[in-house]
């Protein structure tokens, strides 16, 4: 869910990744701040389901433990708006009454007053249909759809009582039953199922699941799969994919185990040995996850896109599964560890140029709203673009500038101490702090006052001047850092560009002006400020990016206006951004306004070629509008200059290639 948008030419695939990775149910945020003992709270579920694909039909019953302030007089539970509950009773076989919200959640009386600290248990029978189409928990995300050939539960579907979602953990036993034929995949597996008769008589089998450290096991994936297969030498993963994408489950399986290798190389064993890559259908999330389960879109499998999205989505069994936060205003830890985690598998793959430039796309994300503290998260919408940029992005730079302060060696400690004191239990960000300090030996209050409950980035600037030492010794450059953050402090490398031998010097900035010193034997002929990005920083090239990401996610939003402005904004701070003239071109095609669209490709085709692919799809959206205005020698001219590009980002020489066979037809939609 999921954000390196300046590598994918497509609009939705920009759209599909801001809605980002880890979830929370706006019914339950008011009880997501803290953990307190006199909230109520979940431990545990036994669940049995039946499944019926063919009508999109739902039957089940939930046995839910739980503690609740003895003063309350009703307790509330998230819940699918779609689901009907049938019966509530109590452990003693009372029938409970209730009612249910605006937003689905239901709310139950009990028939006796609860005991402060004793656990109470509710039976929930409840039943609906669920095909995707109905409103659900959360307004624009499809989170469950009963169906073939894949039907998913996703937890933050609420299609069980919940409540604390992401911040309660809690065990779950569930046996779900389906049409032969399907399999069932979810946390805790027992083995091979039962063969059951359904309630139309006919046929099915059930899965039973049992997953008994406090968790998050609420994600349930059934489908129709072809035979699972396993990378070699790795026989605890396993990939599950329909026919539609078994050509890719080879290559995804080793995908899959390279990635667990690295993460567990960097933050010790995982809490479960085993891992399921299962297939999620197209209208949904890019990907899910859950003890045990790694879930990415189809048409993610055999894109290279797709190995991040895995990346990431693997790295939530230790940084969601394994901790979590102890409120929203903590979520930063576990959904900027996993973009980090990401991060770190991009650069042990591809190398420190190819951090580098991820870093600049995380970075945009992470400035894009950052208005609000990190540490004050919780005051915002969980399924917002603002959320999802500060946990996902700027939580990632947070790690990315700590891994800078402490040096690789203490930055791997540092992790590898947070999971071994929090496993199976909520962190805060004041935990996690107390773990850097110890691990480190350092003061790091400075540093997360500065990051995680502060805003705003630094914006440097260097002056120097340069001195000639006699006796033939060299140079001596003498000057200052400057920059606009009072309260800042953090060491940030130079890098002395001379005649010679290029010196890198680390300077301790500290206030709005911080002297150096450099001794170089060549001339200096330049000076750059953290040449690497170590730091998060405004600089004029983020402020494009940052107002080109803004308006993708105007654009995910159905606000095409808002975003043509966005994009404008970006062209006023670079006149010459093809991405920016590109977006434009790409809205103003979905309007059907193909001159305009026209001359926008044309402008990116003129501007800074920054990303490269602008060319190519620039070209190929050109060929549309020419096939879709009668004009096909001109097309077929376009697409021939998209192949001889070679650049096949995402497809785009063998989608070029395809309209050179056939012309572009658009589609017959409103």
């Amino acid at each position: 869910m999921r954000k390196q948008w300046t590598q994918f030419p497509s609009l939705l695939t920009a759209a599909l990744a801001i809605t980002g990775l880890s979830l929370a149910s706006p019914g339950v945020v008011a009880a997501q701040t803290s953990l307190a003992a006199n909230r109520m709270a979940i431990q545990g579920y036994v669940i049995d389901a039946e499944l019926d694909p063919a009508a999109h039909h739902l039957v089940a019953t939930a046995v839910v433990t739980f503690t609740a302030p003895e003063t309350a007089d009703q307790v509330t539970f998230g819940f699918h708006p779609a689901l009907k509950l049938t019966k509530v009773t109590d452990d003693a076989g009372k029938l409970l009454t209730g009612d249910r919200t605006a937003d689905g959640s239901i709310r139950i009386s009990p028939a006796t007053p609860f005991v402060k600290g004793k656990p109470v248990r509710w039976t929930f029978a409840y039943e609906g249909t669920i095909s995707g189409n109905e409103d659900g928990p959360v307004e624009g995300l499809k989170l469950a759809a009963i169906q073939e050939p894949v039907t998913y539960l996703l937890y933050p579907a609420r299609w069980f009582p919940t409540t604390g979602y992401l911040t309660d953990r809690f065990t779950a036993q569930m046996h779900i039953k389906v049409p032969q034929g399907m399999r069932v995949l979810a946390s805790g597996s027992e083995g091979n199922p039962t063969e059951v008769t359904l309630a139309d008589g006919k046929p099915g089998d059930q899965f039973n699941f049992n997953w008994t450290k406090p968790g998050f096991p609420g994600t349930v994936i059934a489908g129709r799969f072809v035979a699972p297969v396993s990378p070699s030498g790795a026989a605890n993963i396993h990939v599950y994919l329909t026919v539609s994408h078994q050509q890719s489950r080879n290559e995804l399986a080793e995908t899959a185990a390279k990635e667990v290798d690295f993460f567990t190389n960097i933050f010790g064993a995982p809490e479960s040995g085993r891992l399921n890559v299962v297939e999620l259908p197209d209208d949904t999330l890019p990907a899910a996850w859950a003890p045990e389960l790694a879930a990415i879109m189809g048409s993610r499998t055999g894109d290279k896109s797709g190995i991040r999205l895995l990346a990431n989505t693997i790295a939530h069994q230790w940084w969601g599964s394994e901790v979590s936060p102890n409120s929203m205003n903590d979520a930063w830890i576990t959904n900027g560890m996993s973009r980090y985690g990401e991060l770190m598998y991009v650069e042990d793959e591809n190398g420190k140029t190819a951090m580098k430039t991820a870093i600049q796309d995380v970075s945009a994300g992470a400035l894009a709203y950052d208005t609000t503290p990190l540490s004050s998260a919780a005051r915002l919408s969980p399924f917002s673009p603002q959320f999802q940029s500060m946990t996902l992005e700027k939580g990632a730079m947070v790690f990315h500038m700590l891994r800078w302060e402490v040096g690789d060696d203490m930055f791997k400690k540092i992790l590898k101490g947070a999971l071994s004191q929090y496993t199976d239990k909520p962190m805060r960000s004041s935990d996690f702090e107390k773990v850097a300090e110890a691990q480190s030996q350092m003061q790091l209050t400075p540093f997360f006052a500065q990051w995680v409950d502060g805003t705003g980035a630094p914006q440097f600037v260097n002056k120097y001047a340069v001195y000639r030492l006699g006796n033939n010794k060299g140079f001596r450059t003498i000057g200052e850092v400057q920059q606009d953050l009072d309260l800042f402090r953090m060491p940030v490398e130079l890098r002395v560009e001379t005649d010679g031998k290029t010196e890198m010097k680390k300077v301790d900035v500290v206030g709005s002006d911080s002297q150096f010193v450099v001794d170089t034997f060549g001339r200096p002929r330049h000076i750059a400020i953290d040449p690497d990005n170590w730091l998060l920083k405004a600089t004029p090239d983020l402020q494009v990016r940052v107002a080109i990401l803004k308006g993708q996610q105007l654009v995910a939003q159905g606000d095409l206006a808002g975003a043509l402005g966005e994009f404008q904004k970006a062209l006023e701070a670079n006149a010459q951004s093809s991405l920016a003239d590109y977006r434009i071109g790409e809205v103003l095609f979905s309007q059907r306004n193909y001159q305009a669209s026209a001359n926008a490709y044309r402008d990116a085709l003129r501007g800074d070629g920054d990303p490269r692919w602008t060319e190519v799809w620039s070209h190929i959206q050109l060929g549309k509008i020419f096939d879709v205005t009668g004009q096909r020698d001109r097309a077929v001219n376009e697409y021939r200059q998209a192949v001889q590009t070679n650049d096949n980002t995402q497809g785009a020489v063998n989608e070029a290639r395809q309209y050179l066979q056939k012309a572009y037809q658009r589609p017959d939609t409103d």
